[in-house]
């Protein structure tokens, strides 16, 4: 090869490990930030939505992100409220995670049998004020919402082991319904739950369950329950069983006809939840079991009379 020749081939060789060197350089320059700048790091912020409201409860439902590449809520989520008024005196900021005023709710997507583990676009209701409280669920202010009232609610969704926990939701206001002390109003199943007899009485007040039901009890199906059997069913988690769901608000509706309520708005869901448990026995006094499917429709038409949705309305606490 000529001397010319062999020039010509290494200044071609070192042309193109120039070129080389340039894209391979041109790659981490550009590739590599757009590829970093594109990673999450965090759970998609969700969204929260008022749902239906008694004179005691406000529904909140809570949907995960949806969309090409979101990231779902597989952890499960918090909810955190304050009264309105409570939230304007505090100059339209939210108390501190610590402070006992802040009220809180976590529900857990980790946890055994979890409603809360949402896919993308997936949504959950949870019931402010009347808990259901199954697998995962938990809160420092368990007691039924003052009827008449704007609350301002806000939610974020947990972490996992690869992204952090979301950004807080925007605040959203939702209003119970007004008070109504007429005669004959209705107390929450919350109410009787910490009204009654030693077991049920948390402040160690007075007992005002009716007199019948103290001595008396109450049927339940067909099965008769004495004062202190209806308390530890009341004090029962549900843990996904429909019957107790169920029982929970068929036992305050009979508190309540029993206190004098007016009856006619429940007495035909009385009825039928009453055949539908027959001769079950209720835990913790047996064993019996409903799925929360079968009993879900009369659950919401109890609850709807005791929270004064229906019927006479809720009492003021």
């Amino acid at each position: 090869m000529s001397p010319r020749n062999n020039s010509l081939t290494k200044c071609r060789s070192i042309i193109a490990l120039v070129a080389f060197v340039v894209m391979a350089a041109s790659g981490l320059l550009v590739g590599s930030p757009a590829s970093a700048a594109g990673k999450k790091t965090k759970i998609d912020t969700p969204t929260i939505n008022c749902g239906a409201t008694t004179a005691a409860s406000i529904s909140i439902t809570v949907c995960a992100a949806s969309g090409t590449g979101a990231t779902g809520l597989p952890a499960g989520f918090s909810l955190q409220w304050m009264t309105c008024a409570a939230f304007e005196a505090n100059g339209n900021q939210w108390l501190s995670s610590d402070d006992p005023g802040l009220c809180k709710a976590s529900f857990s997507g980790n946890a055994n049998l979890s409603r809360y583990n949402l896919a993308p676009g997936e949504c959950v209701t949870v019931n402010v004020g009347d808990f259901l409280f199954d697998e995962g669920a938990s809160t420092n202010c368990p007691d039924s919402l003052v009827c008449g009232t704007c609350y301002v609610f806000r939610a974020f969704w947990h972490a996992t082991s690869a992204l952090n926990r979301s950004d807080f939701t925007g605040n959203r206001q939702c209003t119970t319904l007004n008070c109504n002390d007429v005669g004959g109003c209705t107390f929450t199943q919350g109410y009787w739950k910490t009204h009654g007899p030693v077991g049920c009485n948390p402040s160690g007040g007075a007992n005002v369950w009716p007199a019948d039901v103290q001595t008396n009890g109450l049927t339940i199906g067909s099965v008769v329950y004495t004062a202190d059997q209806l308390c530890s069913i009341l004090n029962t988690p549900a843990a996904g069983n429909g019957l107790l769901v169920l029982a929970h608000q068929l036992i305050a509706a009979k508190i309540n006809i029993a206190n004098g309520s007016d009856p006619t708005d429940a007495a035909l869901c009385i009825a039928s939840a009453d055949a539908l448990i027959g001769g079950l026995v209720i835990p913790p006094v047996g064993g019996g079991s409903l799925s929360a499917a079968s009993t879900s429709s009369l659950t919401s038409c109890l609850t709807n009379y005791n929270e004064g949705a229906t019927g006479p309305g809720h009492c003021t606490q």
